[in-house]
C-alpha cells in the first residue's frame, strides 16, 4: 500500500483559532454570515470542521452555529476537574456547557504562559480520559530551524509531551513558530519533511498503524492561497488556522478547498 494511500484513510480537519478575538457579537455576525454562504451538500465523512472560540463566546457560538457541521472547541482547559486554579476552565464545565473539543499547548501558551512539554501532556491525557477530541501542538522556534535543531525539538515534543496511550480521538498540529502570524508558511517540501517526521517519531511511541491513522494538521500562516497546496502532501492531514479562519469568506473557502481534497481521495 502507497504512502498516498494511506493519507487517503485518514480524517481531514479544518480548524480555526480565533485567539484572543471575537466579542459575542462578532462570533453571531461570522456564523449568520458562514450560513449563508456555506456549501450545501453534506460534507465528506472523513471531512471535519471546527472553530475554538473565546471563552466567553461559547454560548452564543453553539448557539447561532444552527445546524452548521461545524464543532466548537476551547483553547485551553485545566487538567484538574476543580481546584484553586484562578483564571482557568475545567473539563467538567466545558463538557456542562457543550463542548468537547479543546485546543493543547499552542506555541503562544507555550510562550506567554509558562505551558511545558510536561503540563501539555497532562492536560491532553486528562481532557482525552474525560471523553475530548484534543488537537495537540508541537513545533520549533526560528532560531531552533536556523540551529538545525527542528527534529530534536519535536522529537522531545513527541516523547515528553504526548499521552503515553494512543487514542483515536488525539489529534496533532504542526506549527512551526516562525509562521505563525508572520506571514510566512512552510514550503511544502518543509511541511512534508516535517510531517513525516512526526508520523515516523509516532510509530516509535505507539505503533505504525496508529501512526498511519492519527491526523497531523498544519498551523502557520494557513491561507487559501497556499492551503491546496498543503492538502496535496501525503502526510498533511488538513490545517489549524489563524486570522484566515476570522473571515467568513475565507474560512468558507478553506472548507470548499477541503471538500475537494476529501473527495478526490475517497
Amino acid at each position: 500500500m502507497s504512502e498516498r494511500r494511506l493519507f487517503r484513510r485518514r480524517a481531514l480537519w479544518i480548524a480555526g483559532n480565533w485567539k484572543m478575538n471575537g466579542t459575542r457579537a462578532e462570533t453571531q455576525a461570522f456564523f449568520d454570515a458562514l450560513k449563508s454562504s456555506f456549501p450545501k451538500s453534506d460534507l465528506p465523512a472523513a471531512l471535519h470542521t471546527a472553530i475554538f472560540v473565546s471563552p466567553l463566546s461559547i454560548d452564543r457560538a453553539l448557539t447561532v452555529r444552527g445546524d452548521l457541521p461545524v464543532e466548537i472547541g476551547l483553547q485551553n482547559v485545566h487538567f484538574e476537574s476543580k481546584g484553586a486554579y484562578t483564571g482557568e476552565i475545567s473539563g467538567p464545565m466545558a463538557l456542562e456547557a457543550g463542548v468537547k473539543l479543546a485546543l493543547v499547548g499552542h506555541s503562544e501558551r507555550r510562550q506567554y504562559f509558562g505551558e511545558t512539554d510536561a503540563t501539555a501532556k497532562r492536560r491532553t491525557e486528562s481532557l482525552l480520559a474525560q471523553g475530548f477530541t484534543v488537537i495537540h501542538c508541537i513545533g520549533e522556534t526560528k532560531t531552533e530551524r536556523l540551529e538545525n535543531q527542528t527534529e530534536n525539538v519535536l522529537a522531545r515534543q513527541i516523547d515528553d509531551g504526548l499521552p503515553t496511550e494512543y487514542s483515536d480521538r488525539l489529534i496533532v498540529a504542526y506549527e512551526p513558530v516562525w509562521a505563525i502570524g508572520t506571514g510566512l508558511t512552510a514550503t511544502p517540501e518543509q511541511a512534508e519533511e516535517a510531517h513525516a517526521f512526526i508520523r515516523a517519531r509516532l510509530a516509535t511511541c505507539y505503533n505504525r498503524e496508529a501512526a498511519e491513522k492519527l491526523p497531523i494538521l498544519y498551523g502557520g500562516s494557513v491561507t487559501p492561497e497556499v492551503f491546496p497546496a498543503l492538502l496535496a502532501l501525503p502526510n498533511v492531514d488538513g490545517g489549524l488556522v489563524g486570522g484566515a479562519s476570522l473571515k467568513p469568506e475565507s474560512f468558507r473557502t478553506l472548507i470548499e478547498q477541503g471538500v475537494e481534497a476529501s473527495r478526490s481521495a475517497e
